[in-house]
């Protein structure tokens, strides 16, 4: 019997297209196999594809897989940005929908209607872990061309995030980021031995400043050079910054704005909200808009 499905490209946190994290979008996955899923992502040839499905239980709206070009992944924000844009543009869609992933289920909210709306993610928070040794937090840094004096030094290297994990890496400013020259083959043995799959480096403006933060991240352990906009680790980061006293909050909520890509010419902004329970964090939104780029179809028999 042949299956038609169809397939959209779609650049997630920006408005403008060809900017931002892009990911492809497969409606009506059903019909498919793992082995034709990972054809498609490795056609795709984008960094993550998500692959929707109908519900499997009463827990959860829509179900959905995402695959990179190599494997699957168990969850991925810029992709589930990306997936719901779409869903949005259908007539009568929902505004709020629990997707449910290998990772678990995750509650998506569409905010407003149209060009400007917004997609929201919540997640329960990810856990920090250990501060990096001497030897390590030096290893790293010569594996990015980074001095100690460009560190910030309120930011402890720390590994983050439980199934998905990075390390956070504060540095003075924009100065240090420019000048990041990753050693790609380095920083895949680095992450067998310090346990984070990616390296988010990221730069704090003052107080107040919106965005507060600018950032690069390097994945190649997961065979990503180079994340344009990742709205994972801007979780992290938010986390991070709460349980470091670098993010203002009144201890029920704290807000804050991220900004990545330049340097990939695919500037994107990421909008971090965090829910709290006397001083301690309870909640992450992850928020982004999108666009569309193209759509498709691909017949299978």
């Amino acid at each position: 019997m042949t299956h038609k499905i169809p397939i959209h490209q779609v650049d997630a946190f920006t408005r403008e297209r060809f900017t931002g994290n892009p990911a492809g979008v497969v409606l009506d996955a059903d019909g498919l196999n793992d082995t034709q899923m990972l054809a498609i992502a490795r056609e795709l040839n984008n960094a993550d594809t998500a692959f929707l499905f109908a519900p499997d239980g009463p827990d959860h709206d829509v179900r959905v897989r995402f695959f990179t070009p190599r494997t699957e992944a168990g969850f991925v924000g810029h992709a589930t940005i990306a997936a719901h844009h779409v869903l949005s543009m259908r007539p009568n869609a929902p505004v709020r929908m629990r997707q449910k992933s290998k990772a678990g289920i995750v509650e998506v909210e569409v905010r407003g209607r149209g060009p400007e709306s917004r997609i929201a993610i919540r997640q329960n928070p990810a856990p920090l872990g250990r501060e990096l040794s001497s030897r390590e937090r030096l290893a790293v840094l010569d594996a990015l061309a980074l001095a100690s004096d460009d560190l910030d030094p309120r930011c402890p290297l720390r590994v983050a995030g439980a199934a998905s994990t990075r390390l956070l890496i504060g540095v003075r400013g924009p100065g240090p980021l420019s000048q990041l020259k990753p050693d790609i083959s380095r920083l895949t043995t680095l992450s067998a031995q310090i346990g984070a799959a990616g390296y988010f480096v990221f730069a704090l403006q003052p107080p107040g400043t919106d965005p507060l933060t600018e950032a690069r991240m390097f994945c190649p352990a997961l065979g990503i050079g180079e994340d344009p906009v990742s709205g994972n680790a801007h979780g992290l980061l938010g986390v991070y910054l709460v349980q470091h006293g670098l993010l203002a909050h009144d201890r029920h909520k704290a807000a804050f704005t991220g900004v990545q890509g330049r340097w990939l010419h695919r500037p994107g902004r990421v909008e971090i909200e965090i829910e709290m329970n006397g001083g301690v964090v309870s909640a992450v939104w992850i928020i982004g808009q999108a666009v569309s780029v193209f759509e498709t179809a691909m017949t299978f028999d």
